[in-house]
């Protein structure tokens, strides 16, 4: 049987050449952490690749008011500010900033960044609906794996328009056209894998935990772009770009897209949960001996599973409302990934201005309090058990906090820190919620009879349709900042409003399952419990009519 086993489809090389030097197999909780270890990793990769054209438009596109102060903030040292360059980098960087990049350093320069943020994210999101689909029907471990490695050539071939000396905005915007489409195949790959390997239980805090990769990618990305911006800003996109190439190999070696694909039961079945395998087939795997229906299971793997259609899986109920709030609430989000350092380099703050690189690390913290804003969501929305009510409420706590960021956050560098941290809590948690938790509840809804089919096809509902939004926002940044950052965020402070509302119809359910309805078990839906007392109830109804038709006393007694 073993020999069978490891000639499996699908199953990465990487693990089978662990087992062959190990001489025995993981158990199924080592191979969970796999899994998250390397779509952790997976989706960091992407993010980071998406960050460096946040960080070179002030060098593109310079703003001549701006001066380097050299501001060091006594709590966090020089980490977030450079306070001079030497050499020849210096004085290069110094000419880039005095005149930028054409074609992105003429008047309408903002106009055409936004532009070109615009054209990667619609085609990320066009291209998300495709990927969903093609996720659920293809392997997912190579689908991701061509979808990494595609990024990582585009990305770089962005950057090397400087060393190309290219100034055609065509160039550009079908660099990141492409890339977009490539970068499509992510979200609802890994969400996919994840969902296939994890149960409801504690899904929230797991993948709130786990979302953290879209902070880390954030980060990441910011500070390897600004590391190497001194060396020219072409560097900003290669070195992110290899980041995501590399990873996208290692996924390729590693990563099961599914456990029937190394022998395991998925925990998804019909009559299976978290603890699909027990403990005694855990330790016959680890010692080389397969167990038989594990074995043909495994066979079929993601290799013979079929997906469900668009039409099907927007029928799944939740699926429109969610997808709608998150069109709002990720216009919001990436407004802040590609427009955030922008703004801070542009913006006086304490009566000074800092450097683009300084700006750059600054908005890192902004994914910091997106971090805690993942987890607390999560982590919320499971002790309530109502994933509407906590993402609407922190979409509603995401107005005042960008508010008093606009106000307030230009007195001083600390108060500055701590508001954007706050706003990138609120702003961040829901987005995180809804593109996880939310997606995989939804792709392994009751209505598809347990199965997880649908998965991708569900996030990439879900999160295409935030893309659109995603798409609109930088867009709209782009012509709104030469009115004034006023109204930028008037724009973004309504989106929030909007993105709450949309769930307002989820909210008043999930309050009234839990004030006016009676409790339902652990686990279960508000359609499940409404649907057990119906049938109860019908089936009194019967015993009383079938006595009362066959039995003259007992109709008499109750008459």
């Amino acid at each position: 049987m073993a020999s069978n086993f490891d000639t499996v489809r699908g199953t990465p090389p990487g693990i089978l050449l662990i087992r062959s030097v190990r001489g025995k197999d993981w158990r199924f909780s080592t191979y969970r952490y796999v899994v998250l270890f390397l779509t952790f990793v997976a989706y960091a990769s992407y993010h980071a690749s998406r960050k460096p054209s946040s960080i070179v438009k002030s060098v593109l596109y310079p703003e001549p008011t701006n001066k380097d102060n050299g501001l060091v903030l006594p709590w966090l040292g020089q980490v977030f500010v450079k306070t001079n360059y030497m050499g020849n980098a210096s004085h290069h960087r110094h000419r880039l900033i005095d005149k930028g990049w054409a074609p992105f350093n003429s008047k309408d320069g903002t106009t055409k960044l936004g532009e070109i943020d615009v054209a990667f994210l619609a085609c990320y999101s066009l291209g998300m609906y495709v990927a969903g689909h093609l996720g659920d029907t293809l392997d997912l471990r190579l689908f991701l794996t061509c979808g990494m490695v595609g990024s990582g050539v585009f990305v770089a071939l962005f950057g090397m328009g400087y060393f190309w000396n290219i100034h055609v905005f065509g160039f550009y915007l079908g660099m990141q056209m492409v890339a977009g489409l490539f970068q499509a195949t992510g979200w609802p790959s890994v969400v996919a894998v994840i969902g296939n390997w994890f149960g409801k239980g504690k899904r929230g805090l797991i993948m709130g935990i786990w979302n953290a990769h879209t902070s880390v990618g954030n980060i990441s990305g910011s500070l390897l772009a600004a590391g190497v911006l001194d060396y020219g800003w072409g560097w900003c996109f290669i070195v992110p770009g290899a980041f995501i190439a590399l990873a996208g190999i290692l996924v390729f070696l590693f990563l099961p897209a599914y456990p029937e694909d190394i022998g395991f039961s998925s925990p998804h079945g019909s009559a299976s949960s978290l603890e699909a395998v027990p403990a005694d087939e855990e330790a016959n795997m680890g010692k080389g001996i397969q167990v038989e229906s594990e074995t043909n299971m495994s066979r079929a793997g993601s290799v013979t599973r079929t997906g469900v259609g668009l039409i099907e899986a927007c029928a799944i109920p939740g699926v429109i409302p969610f997808a709608l709030c998150l069109f709002f609430a990720k216009l919001v989000a990436y407004t802040f990934l590609y427009w955030l350092p922008f703004y801070v380099s542009q913006t006086e703050i304490g009566g000074e201005y800092v450097s683009v690189k300084s700006a750059g690390n600054l908005s890192t913290l902004f994914d910091v309090g997106g971090i805690v804003g993942g987890i607390l969501a999560g982590y919320i929305s499971d002790k309530l058990n109502a994933r509407a009510t906590t993402a609407a409420c922190f979409m509603y706590a995401a107005i005042p906090a960008m508010l008093l960021y606009r106000r307030y956050g230009s007195i001083s560098h600390n108060i500055n820190i701590l508001l954007m941290m706050v706003a990138g809590l609120f702003i961040n948690g829901p987005y995180a919620l809804i593109t996880t938790a939310v997606s995989a509840d939804l792709g392994t809804h009751s209505s598809l009879r347990g199965d997880s089919r649908a998965l991708a096809t569900v996030t990439a509902i879900i999160d295409g349709t935030g893309s659109v939004g995603a798409a609109f926002g930088p867009l709209l940044t782009g012509f709104l900042s030469t009115i004034g950052w006023d109204a930028v965020f008037v724009m973004l402070m309504v989106c929030a409003l909007i993105a709450g509302l949309l769930l307002s119809r989820l909210v008043i359910s999930e309050i009234s399952e839990k004030t006016c309805k009676p409790p339902v078990s652990s686990g279960r839906h508000n359609f499940g419990g409404n649907f057990s007392y119906m049938f109860i109830y019908m089936f009194l109804e019967r015993i009383y009519v079938h006595k009362q038709t066959h039995s003259p006393f007992f109709g008499q007694s109750i008459l």
